[in-house]
């Protein structure tokens, strides 16, 4: 990657990107928390089982595991910029779409489309991100994407307790169609962002790669420089390249560590309140909303230090760290089903707060460990696989409860913890410090245990 993008000042221009590219991970919170609450009301009006409750919570999951997996690959295809703002449409269509709904199945199908649209978000708009950023805020800035997620979900939290207050159970349908207003902002935000000088100078486009640098960034540029240190010459692309024997291991960690963290989180977001009716909290009413908001801000605040961590302390240690500690509090409920209601909110938030460490590298990692050419793949899949978890552990949750108990319930969520951790323990790899296509480079391939100082020790050796 070219040193000029590397080395570039923080500028307006990388912030306002940010921003623009933060839209798909906090409407994806927003989309994804509000339903929980608006099931309060959509239960009792249009009559539904557990079975189709837990649907309408999966059925965003699952649009999200085909978006991603589509979506990736066409990214890398076709550019980051082309689907910038087509997703947005579509979730606004469906935003409002959902008001008039009376059919349980037509909350499923527009459900879906909206997982689909904001999974194809993610390999689009973080990709583009990395592809700009300079090399001492690319951790911090592609972490923050995911605070961004966690912000949605605060915020869907605010707006649906707001709503039970001052509209009644029966305002669930305005809660669905709120996320439209927040997509017409990002559609705003949006405009005029540039396609990825990376991507443009892999595909022929070297003339327009150099000009969006300039425009940018106010520096000059050759096309040699951009794909200097670059092996995105070759190869099969797609997911034929993510399996192969040189990204395979990197694709599984990727995917698997991803899928471990959001099994359980999603589910707990999706379906808090009905977790905190099992420990003791009055449930159906405003209060257990309450309570997973505030599971949703510890969330949130989680993710500072540890955006902090992966660049002093780096990205290996700060995962499994994490994953480790994870597995406590999820342990704790699990052998104390009883537990009074204050008691079990502080465990649930204390596994909030922890999960700050790989809630923050779920897109850093497949951007840092890809190159160019199937990046956004890489992040599509990721996204893809981790819905897999997602969506069974939403679907299952309420089951769960009403058929095994809170108590097994957390014990396999802290299981599912577990695994993560060992896999993290088995594939994870340090890449701080290292440029976009070092740390991409298939050279580095094995974990690296001893941090950063190890990786740039490998990195002079070439």
């Amino acid at each position: 990657m070219s040193t000029v993008i590397d080395t570039a000042p923080y500028s307006p221009f990388h912030r306002r990107l940010a921003l623009a590219c933060s839209g798909g991970p906090l409407l994806d919170g927003y989309i994804l928390s509000i339903v929980g609450v608006a099931l309060i009301g959509m239960k009792p009006e249009l009559g539904l089982s557990a079975a189709e409750v837990s649907l309408i919570g999966a059925a965003a999951l699952i649009g999200m595991f085909v978006g991603g997996a589509v979506f990736g690959v066409l990214t890398d295809k076709v550019g980051r910029e082309v689907m910038y703002t087509a997703d947005l449409l579509v979730m606004v269509a469906c935003s409002v779409a959902s008001f008039w709904a009376t059919d349980v199945w037509v909350i499923v199908v527009l459900r879906f489309v909206l997982g689909m649209a904001v999974a194809a978000d993610y390999p689009i708009a973080t990709s583009l991100l990395a592809e700009w950023l300079p090399i001492k805020d690319r951790g911090r800035l592609l972490g923050k994407q995911i605070v961004a997620w966690y912000a949605g979900s605060v915020l869907a939290y605010v707006v649906g307790y707001l709503f039970l207050r001052l509209g009644g159970d029966g305002s669930w349908r305005w809660m669905l169609a709120s996320s439209a207003l927040l997509c017409g902002f990002f559609l705003v935000v949006r405009r005029g962002s540039p396609e990825s000088p990376l991507w443009l100078a892999q595909h022929g486009r070297g003339e327009e790669a150099v000009a969006v640098v300039r425009k940018h960034l106010g520096r000059e540029v050759t096309v040699a420089e951009l794909t200097a240190g670059t092996d995105d010459q070759g190869g099969a692309g797609g997911f034929r390249e993510l399996f192969s024997p040189e990204y395979r291991r990197r694709t599984l960690f990727c995917g698997l560590f991803f899928l471990c963290q959001v099994a359980p989180l999603f589910a707990m977001l999706t379906f808090g309140p009905q977790i905190l009716g099992s420990f003791g909290m009055p449930g159906g009413t405003a209060m257990d909303t309450l309570g997973t908001g505030v599971i949703s801000l510890v969330f949130l605040v989680g993710c500072y230090p540890a955006l902090r961590a992966i660049d002093t302390h780096g990205r290996r240690p700060t995962i499994i760290w994490s994953f480790a500690l994870m597995i406590v509090p999820l342990a704790f409920l699990g052998v104390w089903p009883t537990a009074p209601a204050l008691l079990a909110l502080l465990a649930l938030c204390a596994y909030a707060f922890l999960c700050g460490g790989p809630n923050v590298l779920d897109w850093t990692y497949p951007n840092e460990l890809f190159p160019t050419r199937i990046r956004a793949t890489a992040v599509g899949f990721a996204t893809s696989v981790s819905r897999i978890g997602a969506a069974v552990g939403t679907y299952l949750l309420p089951l769960a409860l009403s058929g095994i108990g809170i108590g097994p319930t957390m014990l396999i969520a802290a299981g599912l913890t577990a695994a993560g951790w060992l896999v993290c323990v088995l594939w994870a790899e340090e890449t701080r410090g290292a440029g976009l296509q070092q740390a991409a480079d298939v050279v580095r391939s094995a974990p690296v245990v001893g941090g950063s100082e190890v990786a740039d020790r490998q990195l002079a050796s070439r």
